[in-house]
């Protein structure tokens, strides 16, 4: 059951269908413009279906809600009344001594009650935040009602109505332990819809002007297409809202991120603090400190201006250039009209718009809004860059199948569950991307997904098994983990094999390249990151936390450094004078004999290490440069 104050009535649309979508929502008060509506402890059935027949009933409120069927204690009250009796009751809700309050008094109070959701379907701004006069927020006609943020007891506050909150008592509320997004954010979907429209109804026209499709059947093809319609808006609206929750579960790990990408729109010009409520550098370290910075307004800004700006460079430099690329463009209309009209969807005179807007929300919702940024400030990747690379590694690991298959647990493992796996899926995307962004210069996602994804196909399954050691243990025990959760086993696999997924594209690439059958190749790989201890290395830098982004910057470069050496040294040993006559512990066998004592100098350098009390950068600059030396002698050993 979920508790709820409300603001508006069966009447409106907004607020009606927010209070028809579940049936066990407790409204326990509203109000409107007219009444003042007190259901203390309503039975969720019998109130959903009085609800049902208001919603129905044209030009209906409150004042027609059966009486009978309000609990102990409520009713229906005139906002024109000078003072309204409060029954024991209602007393208790509100927290209050007092037998009678006017209208007025009594609405910020029941502002103010301890419940779950606050449903705002009406007009007006009815929270502030301490720091504003009424005067600042610009509604007259709602002063005597309004709230500050920091005063809201309820968990979430909902904004189907527009400006129900001020940006800064957004911030407040949210500040003080509330949970809200924004109204551009939760009004999402009728934006959405309209683009929808726009879309179907070009594409449409341009087969009523060729007389493949009569005006009857269009509008029988649209009004047929509703629910599939809603189906993919609503979809699109999860996905947003789950990135700014995803945002924020990790604020204090990308801390240094999103300050950088803050910047970034500050500096292009893009993004006014001042306009947009947000506080200066110095305090949102001292918010971070305290555990109080990255809202959920916050974040929603952030997210809304990703994905514009992404879109604009993308429509830019023509994203429409390669066949996984030009796909991204059926996503926008439903299942019907695609089978229909496949030829006539990439031919849609919008098809340049729809594909730059397509590809800027999928890429911003599941890897995060610095995403693009991120591989800009690391490798000077421009954003089409960064969308070739984004499309080719979600094709390779299969990444949309893996991220439906965690959205398919809601309700079946705790909220905190989903979200690592989702983080998992998302480190998984940005390290890859960042791969092929430093190897695939002139990446073309076409050639590259139908070279590499057999061997993809084929090692996939298996290469949990090629962990040994502390990496074996981590990937066990995440696996057991998550499945005794109620994670599938099969999913959980999955994603506890990211680690080594991230050693897949390095692996079958090389293969490809000397003709050395994928599994081989990534059997000896795997065998050397165990001799050299090298999980060890890679999972301290996973975990390690960077104080500022020159030091996360430097952590990527470790990884990418590490990953790169010791794709070189198998290669190496790959192409030896006959190393398909070998058998693989043979080649390492040999290989360690042939290079003792720097090998002996390197293990017993790693082993220093790893007993160290502490572990900063430094540590790893150590280890890069005794690999780096190693590899080196190794290989100039084997050409001699």
């Amino acid at each position: 059951e979920i508790s709820v104050v409300g603001i508006g009535d069966m009447g409106g649309d907004v607020f009606g269908n927010g209070m028809l979508l579940s049936k066990t929502l407790k409204l326990r008060a509203a109000f409107n413009h007219l009444h003042i509506f007190i259901d203390p402890d309503p039975d969720p059935e019998i109130a959903w279906q009085e609800r049902k027949r208001l919603f129905e009933r044209p030009r209906s409120s409150w004042a027609d809600y059966n009486s009978e069927l309000l609990s102990a204690g409520g009713g229906v009250f005139s906002r024109s009344a000078k003072q309204i009796p409060l029954s024991p009751q209602l007393r208790e809700m509100i927290a209050v001594g007092e037998e009678v309050l006017a209208p007025n008094a009594l609405i910020r109070k029941l502002l103010q009650v301890d419940v779950d959701l606050i449903w705002n379907g009406g007009i007006g701004t009815y929270v502030k935040a301490a720091e504003e006069s009424h005067a600042d927020v610009g509604d007259r006609s709602n002063d005597g009602l309004r709230v500050n943020g920091r005063d809201l007891r309820c968990r979430v506050f909902g904004e189907g109505g527009n400006l129900g909150l001020s940006q800064l008592g957004r911030l407040e509320y949210c500040r003080n332990g509330g949970i809200c997004n924004t109204d551009f954010i939760d009004n999402a979907a009728g934006v959405d819809c309209s683009d929808h429209e726009v879309n179907i109804k070009i594409l449409l026209n341009s087969q009523l002007e060729s007389e493949d499709l009569t005006t009857k059947q269009r509008n029988q093809l649209l009004a047929d297409m509703t629910d599939d319609v809603a189906a993919l808006v609503l979809h699109n609206n999860y996905r947003q809202t789950l990135a700014i929750s995803l945002a924020r579960f990790k604020r204090d790990k990308h801390h240094h991120d999103y300050l950088r990408f803050l910047e970034h729109l500050e500096e292009s010009g893009a993004l006014s603090r001042e306009l947009e409520f947000l506080p200066d550098n110095e305090t949102i370290h001292e918010l971070h400190s305290e555990g109080r910075s990255w809202t959920r307004p916050e974040l929603s800004l952030l997210v809304s201006y990703a994905k514009v700006e992404l879109k604009e460079k993308l429509l830019e430099v023509g994203a429409a250039e390669d066949p996984w690329l030009e796909e991204r463009v059926y996503g926008a209309f439903p299942q019907r009209l695609r089978e229909c009209y496949s030829a006539q969807i990439r031919g849609h005179r919008l098809s340049r718009e729809i594909i730059a807007t397509q590809l800027a929300n999928e890429m911003v919702n599941t890897m995060g809004f610095s995403y693009s940024l991120r591989q800009d400030l690391s490798l000077g990747a421009s954003a089409a860059d960064t969308a070739r690379a984004y499309v080719t590694i979600v094709e390779l690991f299969e990444l949309d199948r893996l991220w439906r298959e965690v959205e398919r647990l809601d309700y079946i493992v705790v909220t905190e569950l989903q979200y690592e796996l989702f983080h998992q899926i998302m480190r998984l995307g940005r390290r890859s991307t960042r791969w092929f962004l430093r190897n695939k210069h002139a990446l073309q996602p076409a050639q590259l997904i139908a070279h590499m994804r057999p061997a993809f196909r084929e090692l996939m399954p298996g290469l949990w098994a090629l962990q040994r050691n502390g990496w074996a243990e981590e990937f066990v025990a995440l696996r057991e983990r998550w499945c005794e959760a109620g994670v599938p086993e099969t999913l959980a696999i999955n994603i506890a094999s990211f680690d080594a997924y991230f050693m897949l594209p390095g692996c079958v690439d090389a293969a490809l390249e000397i003709g050395c059958p994928p599994a081989r190749f990534s059997e000896l790989m795997f065998a050397l990151l165990d001799e050299l201890q090298m999980d060890w290395a890679l999972q301290c830098l996973i975990a390690w936390q960077p104080e500022g982004r020159w030091q996360d910057l430097a952590r990527e470069s470790y990884v990418d450094s590490l990953e790169a050496l010791l794709r070189q040294l198998s290669i190496g040993l790959l192409c030896q004078p006959e190393p398909s006559s070998a058998g693989l512990d043979d080649i390492v066998s040999h290989w360690q004999q042939a290079n003792g004592a720097r090998v002996t100098r390197y293990q017993n350098t790693i082993s220093s290490l790893r007993a160290a009390a502490s572990q900063d950068l430094s540590v790893f600059t150590v280890v890069l440069r005794e690999l780096q030396d190693l590899v080196e002698a190794s290989l100039a050993r084997q050409s001699a």
